[in-house]
């Protein structure tokens, strides 16, 4: 087993890194758009062993495919879902994204302008192989996808070499609140989807670290602004802060360095969710859309719930999980800056919900360096573990399908990363009354906060 451990600012950034981290069809319509693939022979309900994977080939990207051996084994049990099954947004969603229909626009850089909340652009209306913008309007939807009021969660981190888990681990729990392009009613009546007038920013996201023992009581908050929404030269980077126990102080943390590898890690800060960088740093094009199966809505429970799933032999597999056929769109993202490590990454995304499927990214060389894919689980499915996304008054039916965890491979050095969350919920703080209970969002928000520690 290869063993080491970072240095104090390496794992530092690696808590930085999480903290950004933690319809019925005809059978004609099942094949691949692009590709001209034919119907699967597959069907709902079967469970697809390691003799049987020949018949998903043609429904997973053909990157994946060629990479099989990290995700497919002996002893794997696929369970194919429903196919494409209806996980849409909730009403709140659908009617902001109606009441601010044609507002939106892309500006220059590909930034955005007139946007409020719900969909910035109508998904029904993007052309991907008529309209040249459609990359970019693509991403932004998928930007703002619903999210319900952010993510609240527990989460587990580790390290893999070659089917080997280090000795190396991050545990805690993460919390993001939207501030701006809310679809609550009222929000969206009185203040355009803001949480609080005036607001500049669109979220905060906060951290703490429970384990290991000497990371213990690491607390770290980020603000992401509105103005990462503009052009390149007047695009605000997001602010960060970390209280440092052994320090006994917050240090403030730039960010700006996104795409800069988290030491100790394969992921760059920008890979969380396949992307969470900012748009106007890249352009945007749309290569196309077809029908892949992925996993949508977990059956099997892992952290918090339990700690030894069997994620494959190579720890980065969710082969023995249940998989959804699903409409997906492909993107292809280059970077703006000549520095980038990447020369290009594609990017598969449900074409319904606009979560992220699965992401390739290549180096400069243009060859491929590392597959970025996700876990999901449905608001509306108690089975795992009873009620554990609850509505509030504005939102009486979240509807929102989540990520519940990220994993990348690099496919070069057989290296990669997991992070568990699966009972990530996008529940607000509320009051007795269901409301958002906006003392306790100020309280959280707070910098200030960090100084008292633990």
């Amino acid at each position: 087993m290869v063993r080491w451990r970072p240095n104090r600012l390496a794992r530092l950034a690696s808590v930085v890194w999480m903290a950004l981290a933690a319809v019925a069809v005809p059978l004609s319509a099942f094949a691949a758009e692009d590709t001209g693939v034919a119907g699967p022979t597959f069907k709902e309900g079967e469970v697809i062993g390691f003799d049987k994977i020949e018949s998903i080939k043609n429904f997973v990207p053909a990157e994946f495919w060629a990479n099989r051996d990290f995700f497919f084994y002996e002893g794997m049990n696929m369970e194919v879902g429903p196919f494409f099954k209806d996980y849409g947004q909730p009403p709140e969603y659908l009617a902001a994204s109606e009441k601010f229909k044609g507002q939106a626009k892309v500006g220059p850089d590909d930034s955005l302008e007139g946007f409020s909340s719900g969909f910035p652009f109508d998904p029904a209306s993007i052309d991907c192989k008529g309209d040249p913008q459609a990359g970019v309007k693509h991403i932004w939807n998928f930007a703002y996808q619903w999210d319900g009021d952010g993510s609240d969660s527990r989460y587990f981190y580790s390290y893999w070499d070659r089917g080997e888990e280090l000795p190396l681990y991050y545990e805690g729990t993460s919390k993001t609140i939207m501030m701006s392009h809310r679809v609550e009613p009222e929000l969206v009546e009185k203040q355009a989807g803001d949480l609080f007038r005036g607001e500049k920013r669109v979220n905060a996201f906060g951290i703490e670290v429970d384990a290991p023992f000497d990371a213990r009581g690491i607390l770290l908050m980020s603000y992401r602004y509105k103005d990462s929404e503009k052009p390149v030269a007047q695009a605000k980077n997001d602010d960060t802060w970390v209280y440092v126990p052994t320090l006994r102080r917050v240090r403030r943390i730039s960010t700006a360095q996104r795409t800069d590898a988290v030491s100790g890690t394969d992921f760059t800060f920008d890979d969380l969710r396949s992307f969470a960088g900012i748009v106007p740093q890249y352009s945007w094009s749309c290569l196309g859309e077809m029908d892949i199966l992925a996993p949508m809505n977990s059956k099997v429970k892992a952290y918090p719930y339990a700690k030894d799933h069997n994620f494959g032999p190579y720890g980065l597999s969710y082969a023995d999980d249940r998989w959804d056929l699903r409409h997906a769109v492909k993107i292809r993202m280059k970077p703006k800056n000549t520095d980038h490590p990447y020369h290009h990454k594609d990017i598969y995304f449900d074409k319904e919900t606009y979560v992220a499927l699965y992401s390739f990214a290549y180096d400069q060389k243009e060859e491929l360096w590392k597959i970025i894919w996700h876990n999901h689980r449905w608001s509306e499915d108690q089975t795992l573990s009873g009620e554990w996304y609850k509505p509030w008054s504005a939102v009486p039916k979240p509807m929102d399908l989540r990520i519940v965890s990220d994993t990348i491979v690099n496919v070069q050095t057989g290296t990669g990363n997991r992070i568990e969350f699966w009972d990530s919920h996008g529940s607000p703080y509320t009051n007795k009354e269901g409301e958002i209970a906006v003392g306790k969002v100020h309280r959280y928000i707070d910098v200030g906060r960090l100084t008292k520690g633990r």
